[in-house]
């Protein structure tokens, strides 16, 4: 961790809801007027999309099991620790931009599917914001939630996360049904071994729970609405007092256990921001005196 150049991530599979709270943080930023670096996980995949697919057909012929974007050897876990670790040692490392689609594309002149080229971030920044699916990964080789001030885990009940990820992956990217299916499938061991325990480091988890029926996720029924879902808020080391003022801002809200709250889905903004921004504003008035009396 690094009180002078402090670092957040926000941590969850595809389609969990993590750009919703990135969103968050960007709004929080822009309000204070802090200067944030926001970091995309995608980008530090290890293959690009072509070539990720060739792998996966040619992993699954030979290799016995398939290679998952949640795993390790689709990614570059170490490229990512030596970005949190000089980040937080100096505000400086290099990162690099996934293009997701035609608009980004084209703005680089690449194709769809490709990374651009690695460049130094930003520097004199206030604080780096990470989005992805590793911001917590341990593993033999690596310990990336030991560099992070701030670590949130953002996860749905499981059949909500595949509904979003198959409408997502269906309207946002063309795929078929059939191949999220495979998708979600295939990932499934990764899932458990690498993105599950992560939600066991996180400071803050947000749960979203649907108060509708979700039994199959593969029927097309759509997402439920924020009214018709409940935010579980999960705190690590919880404290009773914030747990009130939540509860007395934030309406129809309650605490469920010593460590839980649960508010209604439609709040989940307004609750975002008042669990997040004083975390922030801690964060960004710390690293500024300790970078101040260096």
């Amino acid at each position: 961790m690094s009180r002078a150049h402090p670092i957040v991530a926000v941590t969850g599979a595809s389609g969990a809801g993590t750009t919703s709270v990135q969103e968050a943080f960007k709004s929080i930023c822009a309000d204070a007027k802090f200067d944030a670096v926001f970091v995309e996980g995608d980008s530090f995949h290890r293959y690009e999309r072509e070539e990720m697919r060739k792998l996966i057909d040619a992993w699954e012929r030979t290799a016995g099991r398939t290679i998952s974007h949640f795993g390790p050897e689709a990614n570059l876990f170490g490229e990512l620790e030596t970005l949190f670790t000089e980040y937080g040692e100096r505000g400086m490392g290099r990162a690099r931009q996934y293009l997701h689609n035609e608009d980004a594309a084209r703005l680089h002149g690449q194709k769809v599917g490709t990374f651009t080229e690695w460049s130094d971030i930003t520097p004199d920044s206030d604080l780096l914001i990470y989005e992805g699916l590793h911001g917590g990964i341990v593993t033999d080789a690596v310990n990336i939630s030991q560099h992070v001030d701030l670590l949130i885990g953002v996860t749905p009940t499981i059949n909500l996360e595949w509904i979003q990820k198959l409408y997502r992956d269906q309207k946002d990217r063309g795929h078929s049904i059939d191949d999220v299916t495979q998708t979600i499938l295939r990932r499934m061991p990764d899932y458990i071994e690498y993105i599950v325990p992560q939600y066991s480091r996180t400071h803050i988890n947000f749960q979203r729970v649907p108060t509708v029926d979700t039994s199959n996720p593969f029927s097309n029924t759509g997402i439920p609405s924020p009214n018709e879902s409940l935010i579980v808020v999960r705190f690590n080391d919880p404290n009773q007092q914030e747990i009130e003022d939540i509860i007395n801002a934030v309406g129809g809200s309650f605490q469920s256990k010593e460590d839980c709250i649960v508010v209604p889905g439609q709040t989940f903004e307004q609750t975002l921001k008042f669990i997040l921004s004083p975390r922030v504003q801690k964060l960004v008035t710390n690293g500024r005196e300790e970078r101040n009396h260096k």
